[in-house]
């Protein structure tokens, strides 16, 4: 256990911390599921939608340093180019 304050503040500090990236982790872990959800339905619709919103959360994820730059960069692109493919194959 952490004896010296300065300690024991960093130590509340990692505990909210993991908290709050924990809850952001797995909502984006959520939103993206749904995609790949609906990739596998081969639903366009849902597939669009669900990629916009697991765009929005992975970017700011990014932003607030719960997800590294470029993960979210690298599956934003990989689910993008699947629902294009997805897009692609429907017309």
């Amino acid at each position: 256990m952490a004896n010296h304050p300065s300690a024991e503040k960093r130590n509340r500090q990692r505990i909210v911390k993991t908290a709050r990236n924990r809850a952001i982790n797995s909502s984006v872990r959520t939103l993206v599921k749904r995609v790949r959800t609906a990739l596998h339905a081969k639903d366009k619709g849902a597939a669009d939608v669900a990629l916009k919103a697991a765009t929005k959360a992975l970017d700011k994820a990014a932003t607030k340093g719960a997800v590294h730059v470029k993960a979210a960069s690298r599956t934003i692109s990989r689910l993008s180019a699947q629902v294009h493919a997805l897009a692609a194959a429907a017309k």
